[in-house]
């Protein structure tokens, strides 16, 4: 007996959804398996990872606040992902937002913007994770270079520049020598949301982002003809769909979303320019996107997993004593089972009977 893979008909729609449930269920047996072997109670670790972070409404306010950036992040990935252009830097493109944004913060610092302060560095952040995405769109139409490899090394260009900044012409000159801005003024900072936490209207932006994406992806011709670049590349350029456009929009609306939520992150918790503005949301938001199968309200849930994933983290590290990287191991899990449960979507497991132990005890009987 041996399990063997064989093809369906066509991709199981049902099994399209349930597969990131598979992925998991598996993620959650990995980490019983993972806090045993560590010698810790399974079914404490489990409760401090995924229900002691939103015991309390700090704790819930604290889980929306995460979501928003890898909800605006991963909505704006899964737009040119659904016609293939694989954008894997908004790690990269969110700080280029922070910078921009947090730079139109500083510059404009008690000239009396008041109201407009906060739009304009929303704008701000959007072009400057545009003109980050705009480099390896250009790239890919112009040399034909490999849009997932320039957009990643770019990540590494962008914190070096933030780092450049906050440690040079940047740098608070009040901060004690620590590379960082100076904070931000009460105009520069999203409003909060829900007293009594840091809960803030970067919320309100990713939710209306998820609203557009679903819009552009069901209800716009650009979306669907995106769709179809996709899908069906040849019916696509036999329709006189341009791979080229369809390129640039893919890019840019990941950028100017990575953007905004970089300019979230700056104008909302943080409050100024550091090192380091994003724990890897750029890059945990590519899982969201594939965990959410590429659809706007699969996203939101999607990026809410994600998020308690970050807080679990931060709780086992108070409560367990166990180090930072069980996140990203955490992360890492989802993200293989989910590409592992993916191939039920277009192969369905079937039990067959090896050929030679049948005909070895068809020969055994008939000797018999």
């Amino acid at each position: 007996m041996r399990l063997r893979l064989e093809a369906r008909p066509q991709p199981s729609r049902s099994m399209a959804w349930l597969s990131p449930l598979l992925a998991i269920l598996a993620t959650i047996v990995v980490g019983f398996l993972l806090f045993s072997s560590l010698g810790r109670n399974p079914s404490q670790a489990l409760y401090v990872f995924f229900v002691k972070p939103v015991e309390t409404l700090y704790g819930i306010g604290e889980l929306l606040l995460k979501a928003s950036p890898l909800m605006l992040c991963a909505i704006g990935l899964a737009a040119g992902y659904r016609a293939n252009v694989w954008n894997i830097g908004a790690e990269g493109q969110l700080t280029l937002g922070a910078i921009c944004g947090g730079g139109v913060a500083l510059a404009l610092e008690g000239v009396g913007t008041g109201a407009v302060l906060l739009p304009l560095m929303l704008v701000a952040g959007a072009v400057g994770g545009m003109a980050w995405a705009a480099i390896p769109a250009w790239l890919r139409n112009r040399c034909n270079a490999n849009e997932i490899l320039v957009s990643l090394m770019l990540v590494y260009v962008a914190t070096l520049l933030l780092s450049l900044l906050v440690q040079g012409p940047w740098r608070d000159p009040e901060g004690f020598n620590f590379p960082q801005s100076r904070m931000f003024a009460d105009a520069a900072l999203l409003p909060v949301l829900l007293p009594g936490t840091r809960l803030n209207f970067g919320l309100v932006i990713a939710l209306a982002a998820v609203a557009l994406g679903w819009i552009f992806v069901r209800r716009s011709l650009t979306g669907f003809q995106m769709r179809v670049a996709g899908l069906a590349p040849a019916a696509a350029n036999y329709a006189g769909i341009s791979m080229q456009r369809t390129v640039w929009l893919g890019m840019l609306i990941g950028g100017a979303a990575a953007g905004i939520a970089g300019v979230g992150e700056a104008a909302g918790p943080i409050g100024q320019l550091l090192p380091s503005m994003s724990p890897g949301y750029g890059f945990a938001a590519i899982i969201v996107a594939f965990v959410g199968r590429l659809h706007p309200f699969g996203i939101l849930l999607a990026s809410l997993l994600m998020s308690l994933l970050y807080l679990g983290g931060e709780s086992a590290q108070i409560g367990l004593a166990l180090p930072s990287a069980v996140t990203g191991l955490f992360q890492g899990a989802l993200l293989f089972f989910l590409l592992a449960a993916d191939v039920l979507v277009n192969f369905r497991l079937r039990i067959v009977r090896d050929s030679s132990i049948a005909g070895a005890a068809h020969a055994a009987k008939a000797g018999i």
